[in-house]
């Protein structure tokens, strides 16, 4: 097995003896993704579709996508206006923010709403739902009854639950029917199945779900074998309601690739799939990483007033954590005038101090995220978060005292460098796990604020009982 040990373009490892392949339709396969650009630049700024075709068309619809995010705007508002028609409607679903825009404003709203009826509910609803409040009227106003139906549904539910990300349609049977009529059932409705599909629900008289049948199982049993035979336990079964990001622990659990979606009456209302789950994961990950370094949103293609609003208030604060943390610091200002020593230590302090504090918090909101840490056992991993301080607090105060004497050969220094580094760790363990425990206990989400306030901790611990030690040393 080959391994690959660096970044690969898709078009370099594709099926080059396919006829669809672009080297056919005209595309070096030689050339890198940047001589790619370079073409389909030039072919645009020619105004010649004919290129864009043989260019673009045979592309995958995320590549497709990706060639519009990259190259000059109005390179891209050419390739929509003589070719936009014509792409793949799974294009629609991989468009991001300023690429949808475009796209509203090149093409007719009903050449949009053609588009998205092509796709799957749940990318439908998915790209509607991103659309300003003027756009999204215009683009229902072309579609379908049925799809504006089925979108305004999913609309009417919160932001990030099952609701708005299941896919509407689904495959289900009763379990009386046998295999041969079930292939033969989905083989007279083929426009109406789902374009991909794992599982096929198994329904009771009043249409609610009673188990599920994967697709491989299926096709491997003989024609006259029973559903109800085949048929295997569900392990969740989701209500619109639910919070995505329960919704993807559950599938992270039971390792699961769809789950179906029920009504207020427990009827079989839709399904979500694994491919839905993997986006949800994304974004929850990059939200708490963001969330972690103050910063609620982030994109290359922010404006700065959007970057400044995002990330200034929680500058502000960490000003005013850290106006505090001098204030503590001026308090000893005639001490550290008189050892300058101690000076020179503090940052070093502070550092390690906030390094541990960020380990734990992030231990911490990784445990709260995926419902590892609960008040059932917080009280076990404080105490491990604890006892991990003090040692750490050990061994790293030992090396630091060390230095701390070798460097200005003061006993009293070595000392308070140790004391303080010990007495911080353990502030640093605590902060990190108390701190966010208590936010998720108040409603907040851990991830938002706690990275300032542990520093907050660590810093102002840290300063205060490296100071006191001295000063109570050096009377």
């Amino acid at each position: 097995m080959e391994t690959l040990t660096k970044p690969v373009n898709p078009l370099d490892i594709a099926d080059k003896s396919n006829p669809n392949y672009p080297d056919n339709n005209g595309f070096d396969p030689n050339d890198d993704d940047s001589q790619f650009i370079v073409k389909v630049i030039a072919a645009a700024g020619d105004h010649d579709p004919i290129a864009l075709r043989k260019l673009l068309l045979p592309l995958h619809p995320a590549d497709m996508a990706a060639v519009l995010r990259n190259i000059p705007e109005e390179s891209a508002r050419t390739i929509i206006k003589f070719i936009g028609e014509e792409l793949d409607s799974e294009v629609y679903a991989e468009l991001d923010e300023d690429t949808r825009e475009l796209v509203l404003e090149v093409l007719p709203k009903a050449a949009v709403a053609r588009a998205i009826e092509d796709l799957d509910t749940d990318d439908a609803v998915a790209f509607v739902e991103e659309l300003d409040e003027d756009d999204r009227a215009g683009v229902l106003a072309e579609a379908s009854d049925e799809l504006r139906a089925t979108i305004e549904g999913a609309m009417s539910f919160e932001e990030e639950t099952a609701g708005r990300l299941m896919q509407r349609e689904f495959v289900a049977a009763p379990e009386f029917w046998d295999v041969g009529r079930t292939i033969d059932h989905m083989r007279q409705v083929g426009e109406d199945l789902p374009d991909l599909f794992f599982e096929i629900y198994v329904v009771d008289p009043t249409f609610k779900p009673i188990g599920a049948i994967a697709v491989s199982r299926l096709m491997r049993a003989p024609r006259d074998t029973n559903l109800k035979d085949l048929t295997e336990k569900l392990h969740v079964i989701v209500s619109p309601e639910t919070d995505q990001e329960d919704v993807a622990l559950a599938f992270r659990k039971y390792h699961l690739i769809s789950a179906p979606v029920v009504d207020d009456a427990g009827r079989l209302n839709g399904m979500i799939t694994v491919d839905d789950i993997v986006q949800v994961l994304q974004e929850e990950n990059e939200e708490d990483l963001l969330a972690l370094a103050g910063v609620r949103e982030a994109s290359t293609t922010d404006s700065v007033i959007n970057s400044v609003q995002s990330r200034l208030p929680w500058l502000i604060f960490n000003l005013i954590t850290a106006l505090i943390n001098s204030f503590v610091i001026g308090k000893f200002s005639g001490l550290i005038e008189q050892v300058v020593a101690l000076a020179i230590l503090m940052p070093i302090g502070s550092a390690l101090g906030g390094n541990a504090g960020t380990q734990t918090l992030a231990v911490a909101v990784r445990a709260l995220a995926s419902r590892e840490l609960t008040d059932k056992n917080s009280g076990k991993i404080i105490a491990r978060e604890f006892f991990t301080g003090v040692l750490n607090g050990v061994a790293v105060a030992a090396v630091f005292g060390l230095v701390a004497y070798i460097w200005f050969k003061n006993p009293i220094i070595s000392i308070a460098a140790a004391g303080g580094i010990m007495i911080d760790f353990i502030a640093a363990g605590l902060a990190g796990i108390l701190i966010p425990l208590t936010l998720k206990k108040f409603g907040q989400d851990p991830a938002v604020a706690s990275s300032i306030f542990v520093t907050f901790v660590t810093d102002c611990v840290g300063f205060a009982s490296f100071l006191t030690i001295a000063m109570l040393l050096l009377k």
